[in-house]
Order: C-alpha cells, then sequence, then structure tokens
C-alpha cells in the first residue's frame, strides 16, 4: 500500500514562500513520477508540477503556467521525499495541495500534468495565501 505524508501548508502573506514536503512509502520501483496538484474550493483539481523518474524520463520536471519561475519541484530519492519549493506565493495559488505518484509509463502516456496518470494520492495539505 502506498503511503503519503504530506507536510508544510500554512497561511502566508502574498510574496511569503513555503516549502511543501511529501515523503513516499510502498511504491513497488522506482519508476514512478511524483506530482503536485492542487484544488480551490469549487474548482476542479489542477495540475502543479510533477518530476519523472530517472530511468523513465531522465528526472524530467513539468510545470503549470502560472507557477513556472515561481515554483520548484524536487525529489530525495535516498529519503523517498519529493519537495514543492513555492516562492512569490499569490493569494490564487490558495488550495488545498496534494502529492501524487503514478508509473512513468501511465503519466508519459496520458500527459505528465494530467491527474488520471496518477494512480495513488495523499490526503493534502492546506496552502492559504493573504493578499
Amino acid at each position: 500500500q502506498v503511503r503519503f505524508l504530506e507536510s508544510g501548508g500554512g497561511l502566508v502573506q502574498a510574496g511569503d514562500s513555503l516549502r511543501l514536503s511529501c515523503i513516499v512509502s510502498g511504491l513497488l520501483s522506482d519508476d514512478y513520477a511524483m506530482g503536485w496538484f492542487r484544488q480551490a474550493p469549487g474548482k476542479e483539481r489542477e495540475s502543479v508540477s510533477c518530476i519523472n523518474s530517472l530511468d523513465g524520463d531522465g528526472g524530467r520536471t513539468y510545470y503549470r503556467n502560472s507557477v513556472k519561475g515561481r515554483f520548484t519541484i524536487s525529489k530525495d530519492n535516498a529519503n523517498n521525499t519529493v519537495y514543492l519549493q513555492m516562492n512569490r506565493l499569490k493569494p490564487e495559488d490558495t488550495a488545498t495541495y496534494y502529492c501524487a505518484a503514478g508509473p512513468t509509463t501511465a503519466t508519459l502516456i496520458v500527459g505528465p500534468l494530467r491527474p488520471a496518470g496518477y494512480s495513488d494520492w495523499g490526503q493534502g495539505t492546506q496552502v492559504t495565501v493573504s493578499p
């Protein structure tokens, strides 16, 4: 069973930074993509960023346009942890952020930033950015 331990969310002001962490256990191999998605109240879940496996996609990273240049995804393979460094936060970044894992092959077929490629999801951590 895949388990996620997400942390790092909170209430900040516009322009501040946060770093989300997601410790993953139970994956059957290293050939998994790890992604961050978010969902604001009344809105659909949307992609934020993902990082693919070294073997499957050379560790490539992907970002939605609205976070490029502000957010950085990274992964510590030794500690099975994926991070999302979020800088220059904006009120529109307010949402529940979810960590997800999916086989690299699936994410590449579906599209790395599409939720359908991810098979396992964390419980989420809340990020609130005040104006």
